[in-house]
């Protein structure tokens, strides 16, 4: 019986986003307890996909700004023996990130080539605003690096959303220049997939046969299709994507059993 062909194995990849870590351990936030839900959002994906290829963290990592907060997000990660890539998001400073983060098991990363596929990471954040733009230097890069490999599927991956979710007060902090993203992906057809984090819900949409994926978040969920700031009673969660040479991606999200009985589902906003 022939042996099938290593270069027929998906890359698997998992996605961790919206940790909201705080400095102290103890601490809340609507309520929650960030590091102990992101610890057992961990432990669940090490019981369910144990061995991945590559994982990406994306955005709003920690909430406070705090270097205790990054130092201990790299001590979560550690127990990865693969690459670990980390987006910026509104709740972080990319200088901060990027300091707090060197030498450590966890980088930033503009791309990665793994399994046949090229990854790249945008910074969609804007200091001291909530909302998402890619500057001019971004679009560029990612122009650039899609062009460097045309023959290659490709994911992008991102922290804003590059589409409205249908939640009004979640979509005034939307991406504002989706358009001009968009018109570079469509440049390019060997794009597969685009990945964010940002709006705590679970999203698998689609545009001009591209695969859009939104993860919900290690800590709290917003209620999908909210007028205003909600909170939902969905557990946290990570998502798991298969990506295949040929450019199918397989992908779906895994969640812990149930939501926190701490966290304050009154909430009006954080």
């Amino acid at each position: 019986m022939p042996h099938s062909s290593p270069s027929a194995q998906p890359l698997r990849l998992l996605q961790f986003t919206d940790t909201h870590l705080l400095a102290d351990r103890q601490g809340r936030l609507l309520g929650l307890n960030t590091h102990e839900s992101l610890k057992c959002v961990l432990e669940l994906s090490q019981k369910n996909h144990r061995q991945p290829d590559l994982v990406l963290v994306t955005g709003d990592l920690v909430h406070d700004g705090s270097d205790s907060g990054y130092a201990q997000l790299q001590d979560y990660f550690r127990t990865f023996d693969v690459p670990v890539l980390l987006l910026a998001g509104n709740h972080d400073e990319a200088r901060q990130l990027r300091e707090a983060t060197t030498g450590g098991p966890a980088r930033l990363a503009k791309q990665i080539e793994r399994g046949g596929w090229r990854i790249v990471l945008l910074d969609s954040s804007i200091p001291g605003s909530d909302g998402g733009r890619l500057a001019a230097a971004e679009l560029a890069l990612l122009d650039q690096q899609l062009s460097a490999a045309p023959a290659m599927p490709a994911l992008v991956c991102l922290h804003h959303q590059p589409v409205p979710m249908g939640s009004r007060w979640l979509d005034t902090m939307v991406l504002e220049n989706a358009g001009d993203f968009f018109a570079v992906l469509d440049r390019h057809p060997q794009v597969r997939g685009v990945l964010w984090g940002h709006v705590h819900q679970e999203y698998d949409g689609a545009r001009n046969g591209v695969r859009l994926l939104a993860t919900p978040s290690t800590c709290f969920q917003f209620k999908p299709h909210s007028e205003d700031f909600a909170l939902d009673a969905m557990p946290p969660g990570y998502r798991w994507l298969d990506l295949y040479p040929d450019g199918r991606i397989d992908s779906g999200v895994c969640r812990l059993a149930r939501v926190s009985t701490h966290l304050d589902m009154q909430s009006t906003g954080y």
